[in-house]
């Protein structure tokens, strides 16, 4: 008889959950189907469209002077970072010598593979260093 209370009794609780279960659903469905939601959603998604644009009638001077200033800024440092390429490509020269010259003294294997390591390193932020004015029209 308890096991059969028991079992009762939680069928009852599910049966209780299942009702409002269904009474939420019927009220979240009959929210989002009125008109007066669907009219709200409709010119939120307007609305939210006009603001992003920038202009509406096709005039895009706004958009080409923010581009431009921006062109504009990035040129003012392309010198620094060519001049902190060069740099950065002395310190992997420097301390590339060191480690070659430590595993040269300590007769390992692989030391032709630093050496080639090393001095691609170097070429590539050289050439890095050279293309970048080039990438962005500095001459």
């Amino acid at each position: 008889m308890r096991i059969r209370d028991k079992f009762n009794n939680k069928n009852n609780q599910f049966k209780k959950q299942m009702i409002k279960l269904k009474k939420v659903t019927k009220a979240v469905r009959k929210f989002i189907t009125s008109p007066r939601t669907q009219m709200f959603a409709l010119m939120a998604i307007v609305c939210s469209g006009l603001c992003f644009a920038q202009n509406t009638a096709g005039n895009y001077e706004a958009g080409t002077a923010a581009l431009t200033t921006v062109t504009e800024e990035i040129a003012k440092y392309v010198p620094i970072v060519v001049k902190l390429c060069y740099a950065i490509a002395g310190v992997v020269a420097v301390v590339g010598a060191i480690s070659v010259y430590i595993a040269m003294n300590n007769e390992e294997q692989d030391v032709k593979k630093k050496i080639m390591m090393v001095v691609g390193a170097c070429i590539f932020l050289i050439a890095a260093a050279q293309a970048l004015p080039m990438f962005f029209g500095i001459s």
